[in-house]
């Protein structure tokens, strides 16, 4: 508890020219007697441990963040009011964007999936949704991620194998069959081709009569900066990547208001290795990249700004995760305001989905799982989320069973409506250890703008090699702390169990692809061979000029043009991106 005000206040004082006596929230007594209350501690802690010795030597988060044994009122009475004293729904939005919190509206639980056919992911979204799903997360097969159609070689043993298999329209349209897109709002994990893909989830939707720009709501991630960070989804350079984002921005802005262009990804960038600092740092960089993109394309900030959203990881530690959210609303806050001039308060706002950390999923035990999952959600609810998606306990195997994607819902659940923890906005809010966590985070964070910022920008950055190898020494450090058990992991190598039965798991035959590339072929038979070249040659032609690409891709994707095709016309303008080597 924060230590109790009883002097007068002493922000600003008549007659002393408008000099604070303490710019922090703790008055001078308050801290002496914080300070002196430290100081005892210390003097105990030391005689208690010269007899008990600490137990082991790494008190360090799981991302090697040195943690204070005890923060007092002395530690964090430098914080101004306006980092800590400040309630949800103001100015910087630490404890969050809405005043109401939870109590308002629940966050959105939004599972992440898709396998197979169109057909079969359709009748999973169906059954999420009949169990109490809120919106829908489509995730798309790899051929769809890098822009091959299903009947490409370099397709072969991926079709339908990690998320759904999408070649035209036509897959969309079954996708969302018996699904009104005017009622579920629906994010895709989608990023070099996320452009084509979001013109045939309109064109799906306008097939539906449904009005786009008053009811299709949703998000794409559409974050090809960190592809080229830690996922390697990428298929142009940079900076043509750059302009199909703005062209995005400047599209949705007048024809789609409601749909969030850009969800900018630090879950990507965890899964990759990276420590929790990083994660936050390189994603709030990427997103003030597409920032200033916009802006350099003649775009008002505020035109756009509110259409982005963030999607973070939510790890093992606890108080680490809950200090990076609360850091990321504080900081995204003060950027817009400060460094980009935005005036409209919804672009000050920071928004995030977040997922559990995939890459803390353990095959070893994998009932586990679920308490780790557990533990994850939690933070990621203590911190603010807006929409959450819990991973299942065969994650680590295989997409996840229709059982075990079902209990992963069912934890959100549980959460929601049995735990009590959505009755409170920020409940760990003046938190010492909270608020001195929060500050580590927004002070690394703005170290990281700094150097980024030396290069010239984030795109300078990636293109020499900074962030990619901080996520590879930051991953090497983290394996060496597991392989020598200087961390834990549980069941992995420690408490380990031998003769562990195994469990059912999904699997994806290869007859799949069979059946995918003879429903592609069907469609290429069925459509204007005419219309084909003449909306592909059009995006060419505007591709290579000024023109917005996001019309011109509409074009193609209503003539029933594949993602291949419409992404090798884009490849004969753009050309190929290859990664430069990072040691």
């Amino acid at each position: 508890m924060a230590v109790k005000d009883v002097e007068q206040s002493s922000a600003v004082k008549p007659g002393d020219g408008g000099k604070r006596e303490n710019p922090g929230i703790y008055r001078s007594r308050a801290l002496e007697a914080s300070r002196q209350a430290a100081e005892r501690w210390r003097q105990q802690k030391a005689a208690s441990e010269a007899k008990r010795p600490f137990w082991k030597e790494d008190f360090t988060t799981v991302s090697s963040m040195e943690v204070p044994h005890l923060v007092t009122a002395s530690d964090v009475g430098d914080l101004g009011p306006e980092q800590v004293n400040t309630v949800p729904g103001e100015f910087p939005y630490t404890r969050g964007i809405h005043p109401t919190g939870y109590r308002g509206k629940l966050w959105t639980m939004r599972q992440f999936a898709g396998f197979g056919t169109a057909a079969d992911t359709n009748e999973r979204f169906k059954y999420l949704l009949a169990n109490g799903q809120d919106g829908l997360s489509v995730a798309f097969d790899l051929p769809t991620l890098y822009g091959y159609d299903s009947d490409h070689e370099m397709s072969l043993g991926e079709v339908g194998k990690c998320g759904v298999a999408i070649d035209t329209l036509a897959d969309m349209e079954v996708l969302f069959e018996g699904i009104p897109l005017d009622r579920v709002s629906t994010s895709m994990t989608i990023n070099s081709t996320a452009p084509i893909l979001f013109a045939m989830y309109l064109a799906v939707a306008e097939k539906q009569g449904v009005d786009i720009a008053k009811k299709v709501t949703g998000t794409l991630q559409n974050d090809i900066l960190k592809e080229y960070i830690a996922q390697k989804e990428y298929i142009f350079p940079p900076r043509p990547s750059m302009r199909l984002i703005t062209d995005q921005f400047a599209f949705a802005a007048e024809k789609v208001p409601r749909w969030n262009t850009v969800s900018v990804s630090g879950y990507h960038i965890r899964e990759a290795g990276s420590t929790a600092l990083q994660e936050l740092a390189f994603t709030l960089r990427d997103g003030m990249e597409y920032v200033q993109y916009g802006i350099d394309a003649g775009l008002d900030v505020d035109a756009f700004a509110p259409r982005l959203s963030f999607f973070f990881n939510s790890h093992n530690d606890f108080f680490e995760e809950i200090a990076k959210f609360r850091a990321a609303r504080q900081i995204w806050a003060t950027v817009m305001k400060e460094r980009y001039g935005a005036q409209n308060p919804r672009s000050l706002m920071l928004r995030f989905h977040t997922q559990t950390a995939g890459c803390s999923l353990t095959a070893q035990q994998p009932v586990n799982n679920v308490v780790r999952t557990t533990v994850q959600a939690l933070a990621a609810v203590l911190g603010g989320t807006q929409s959450l998606h819990t991973n299942s306990l065969d994650e680590t195997l295989a997409l996840p069973t229709e059982e075990n994607a079902r209990t992963a819902l069912r934890t959100q659940q549980i959460l929601a409506h049995e735990s009590g923890v959505i009755n409170s906005v920020d409940p760990l809010g003046g938190s010492f250890f909270v608020e001195e966590m929060t500050r580590r985070m927004v002070d690394g964070a703005f170290d990281y703008f700094r150097e980024i910022d030396g290069f010239g920008g984030m795109v300078e950055a990636i293109e020499a090699g900074f962030p990619q190898k901080e996520l590879m020494e930051a991953s090497f450090r983290f394996q060496m702390a597991v392989e020598k058990a200087e961390k834990l992991v549980v069941g992995v190598n420690s408490f380990e169990v031998e003769d562990e039965d195994p469990i059912d798991i999904l699997y994806i035959g290869d007859d799949l692809a069979t059946t995918q590339v003879a429903s592609l072929d069907g469609v290429r038979q069925g459509r204007d061979r005419g219309a084909v070249e003449r909306t592909l040659d059009a995006l060419k032609a505007g591709a290579a000029g000024s023109a917005n690409t996001m019309p011109l891709l509409l074009d193609c994707v209503r003539a029933y043009c594949s993602v291949g095709e419409i992404s090798d016309a884009l490849r004969d303008v753009f050309g190929t991106y290859e990664e430069p080597a990072v040691f």
